[in-house]
Formats: structure tokens, sequence, C-alpha cells
């Protein structure tokens, strides 16, 4: 089992930065590839970026690319996502996921992650 726990989220500017924070309790935390999905009014939650239990793949979403960016930090179980340039279209509760095993290019679907937190809402005004 791996436990995750959203913080970060908030209400900002469109331009402005946010840097959310996983953290993750339970199964060895370098064991498992890492994930960062959300989820806005109305829509599916949706593949935001992931990474390889090293940190050595990183996989992002078009519309974040340049924008975001994911890291983790195995000594202290902690998954990051740095957001730059928000626009408001990137609004949405932020979640935090895990999956056993490796994580590939095609791992961009809820059902490919076994874990979850509970989400952290992220607002962003014109």
């Amino acid at each position: 089992q791996v436990q995750l726990v959203e913080s970060g989220g908030g209400t900002v500017q469109a331009g402005d930065s946010l840097r959310l924070s996983c953290a993750a309790s339970g199964r060895t935390f370098s064991s498992v590839a890492m994930g960062w999905f959300r989820q806005a009014s109305g829509k599916e939650r949706e593949f935001v970026a992931s990474i390889s239990w090293t940190g050595g793949q990183r996989y992002y979403k078009d519309s974040v690319k340049g924008r975001f960016t994911i890291s983790r930090d195995n000594a202290k179980n902690t998954l990051f996502l740095q957001m730059n340039s928000l626009k408001p279209e990137d609004t949405a509760v932020y979640y935090c996921a895990a999956r056993r095993g490796p994580v590939l290019a095609v791992h961009t679907t809820v059902a490919h992650y076994e874990y979850w937190g509970q989400g952290t809402q992220v607002t962003v005004s014109s």
C-alpha cells in the first residue's frame, strides 16, 4: 500500500507559479513510479505528467510541456509538480498517483495507477 497526500494548491492569477507536493508513505517510495493527474469540473480526470523510480524518465501532457516540471525526492518520499505560466485552463483538482512497476509513455490513464491521493485544488484566474 502507498498513502499519498497532496498539498500546495491555491488560487493564483494567470502567469503565476505554484508548486504542488505529494507526500508518500507505506510501500517503499523509490520502488514506485509516480504521476500527476487533474480533473476540471465536469470533465474526466486527465494525465498531466509522470516520472520513473529514478527520475530518469519523465512524460508530460502536450499542453503543459515547457511550463510544468515533475520531480521527486526519494530521500524525503515526496513528489513535486512545479507549475509555471499558469493559465485559466489549468484550473482543476490535481491528484498524485503511484503505480507499481516501470512507467512508460503509454501510462497516461487512470487505470495504469493503483494508488491515489485525495487531490488539491488549483484555481487560475484570468
